[in-house]
C-alpha cells in the first residue's frame, strides 16, 4: 500500500492561534512591504517585537520584490531569524496573485532551508490590508506547504499562525482536506 504524502507532511505542520512574535521556532515569517519597512499588522508588531535592529538591517536590504524573500536575524525576537516574504495586493485575481502568493511560501520555505531552520511560523500571507480572499489564500498556503514537505524533510515543524477564529477555522478546514 502507498504511503500518502500529505499525511506525512500533515504531521508536521500545526495552526497556532496567537502572537506570531512569541512562537518558540527558528524562523518566523513577516508579511512584509516591498520596502521592507515597519507597517501595520503583523509586519508592524514583528518589528516592534525585534527592536530597531530589525529596521536597520532592512534598511541595508533595501527592499524585496512581490511573491520573493529574504532573511534578516531576529533580534529580540524568540526566533533566530526572520525571513520577509512581500505578498501580493488583491487585485480581483488576474494579475497572477495566485502565483505570486505561492512564491512567498516557496522562497520563504527554500530560505529556511538555507539559513538551517527546522521549524518556521507563517502568517496569513496578503489577507490583511493587501486583500487576498482568506479561504483562496489558505488553500495556496497550504497546497505550497505541503508540496514542499512531500520532498523536503529538513523542516521538521511549521506553523501557521493565525489571528482570528476566521482564520483559525479556514486553516482548520484546508488541512482537513
Amino acid at each position: 500500500m502507498a504511503s500518502d504524502p500529505d499525511a506525512k507532511s500533515d504531521q508536521r505542520i500545526e495552526i497556532h492561534s496567537g502572537d506570531i512574535t512569541q512562537l518558540d521556532v527558528d524562523a518566523i515569517v513577516n508579511a512584509a512591504n516591498s520596502r521592507l519597512q515597519p507597517g501595520g499588522g503583523v509586519c508592524g508588531a514583528i518589528h516592534r517585537a525585534a527592536g530597531r535592529n530589525l529596521r536597520e538591517a532592512c534598511a541595508r536590504i533595501g527592499g524585496c520584490e512581490t511573491g520573493q524573500s529574504v532573511a534578516t536575524d531576529g533580534y529580540d525576537l524568540k526566533a533566530k531569524s526572520v525571513i520577509h516574504t512581500v505578498g501580493p495586493v488583491w487585485h480581483g485575481g488576474d494579475r497572477n496573485e495566485d502565483a505570486l502568493l505561492a512564491s512567498c511560501y516557496r522562497t520563504a520555505l527554500k530560505i529556511a532551508k538555507q539559513i538551517g531552520a527546522r521549524s518556521v511560523a507563517f502568517p496569513a500571507i496578503s489577507t490583511g490590508i493587501y486583500g487576498f480572499p482568506l479561504d483562496r489564500a489558505t488553500g495556496i498556503a497550504v497546497a505550497t506547504v505541503r508540496e514542499f514537505l512531500a520532498v523536503d524533510q529538513a523542516l521538521t515543524r511549521v506553523v501557521f499562525a493565525v489571528f482570528g477564529p476566521e482564520a483559525e477555522a479556514a486553516y482548520r478546514r484546508e488541512l482537513g482536506r
